[in-house]
């Protein structure tokens, strides 16, 4: 009694899959989608097909992960036995913890349990990304609040922006990243509800005003991100390529501008409310917060204290004040404006 449901990539891929979506976990989902667009990408006009998953009539052996939502049996669309080879090193790559040829009809797939592993699926970068700092480069992982790194203002003006939080550093965690490679050979890797600037065109001012603000998973090749050129200037770059991998690590860094510039390209700190200015007015509180900080040390003695401070408080994951918003904002906001996951 398996349905068929088509789900459709933000990369316009679609992949179609036979079986009860609901009763997968998260984390198996998360595998299968990004499984979706490498087998797309890997053999066009060929879909994923999903032949089992969430077992509903017991024909299992006792424990089978198909009764926790932990497993599913794969082919592709044509059935061509020749490709099954790549495609268990695809579904390897996509992350999943067990990969097996089983029989001649399909390939198991299975994950370990969605409380062992997180994919987050909000906005965040990889702790590999570089940024540009007044100190020098850094990468993602060395970031901490009051670090001042390379943002860009609202009238598109590269600028120094002080690191106000982290609002959300994970080390063990996992991320499904979405990397947009430009043509001038920039490659920016965040999560698909982070929020990134981009132009449908190369003509556009740089100013905020005259920027779209979208989710990373809803970036198409074609469309042009601004990336620098130098730390001097700013240039529209198209987006030749897009691809998706899990890597694990996940690192939010806040500045004061809502800006910030990784691996060469102009990103917002944003995520999962999709209007950039009204994520930048409610963290006002925030960055008050933080200015008050500095001058009567009520929150943060000094910047040492602050960087070991910051480590013991964010390490578990997402910042107090982005998870108060985040639960407040689910009850006022529409799930047109704000993702809810």
């Amino acid at each position: 009694m398996y349905g068929m449901q088509d789900i459709n990539t933000k990369n316009k891929f679609t992949c179609s899959l036979f079986f009860y979506y609901l009763y997968v976990g998260r984390l198996c989902k998360d595998k299968l989608n990004i499984l979706a667009i490498s087998v797309t990408n890997t053999w066009p006009g060929v879909k994923l097909r999903v032949t089992e998953s969430w077992d509903e009539d017991g024909h299992h052996e006792k424990g089978s992960l198909h009764y926790e939502g932990r497993a599913v049996d794969i082919t592709t669309s044509d059935r061509d036995r020749s490709k099954y080879g790549m495609l268990a090193r695809l579904a390897v790559d996509a992350g999943f913890d067990w990969v097996y040829y089983e029989s001649r009809g399909h390939i198991h797939c299975s994950v370990k349990s969605d409380s062992s592993v997180a994919v987050v699926i909000g906005g965040c970068f990889p702790g590999s990304s570089l940024i540009q700092t007044e100190a020098g480069v850094k990468s993602m992982a060395e970031i901490s609040v009051w670090d001042r790194v390379l943002s860009m203002s609202d009238d598109g003006i590269l600028k120094y922006s002080e690191v106000i939080a982290l609002m959300d550093l994970d080390k063990s965690a996992y991320g499904r990243f979405y990397n947009l490679e430009t043509e001038n050979g920039r490659r920016i890797s965040l999560t698909g509800k982070h929020l990134i600037y981009i132009s449908r065109n190369n003509y556009t001012s740089t100013s905020l005003d005259s920027l779209e603000v979208i989710y990373a998973d809803d970036v198409s090749v074609g469309d042009y991100l601004v990336t620098d050129e130098n730390t001097d200037a700013l240039e529209f770059s198209k987006v030749v390529n897009i691809s998706v991998d899990t890597r694990q690590g996940i690192y939010a860094p806040l500045t004061k501008d809502g800006t910030i510039v990784v691996d060469g390209v102009v990103a917002s700190c944003y995520a999962y409310i999709n209007n950039n200015d009204v994520a930048h007015f409610v963290f006002a509180p925030l960055r008050f917060l933080h200015d008050v900080s500095q001058y009567l040390n009520l929150f943060i003695l000094s910047t040492s204290d602050a960087d070991e401070s910051h480590k013991n408080v964010v390490s578990t994951g997402m910042h107090w004040y982005a998870n108060l918003l985040y639960q407040i904002g689910t009850h006022v906001l529409s799930p047109d404006t704000l993702f809810v996951h």
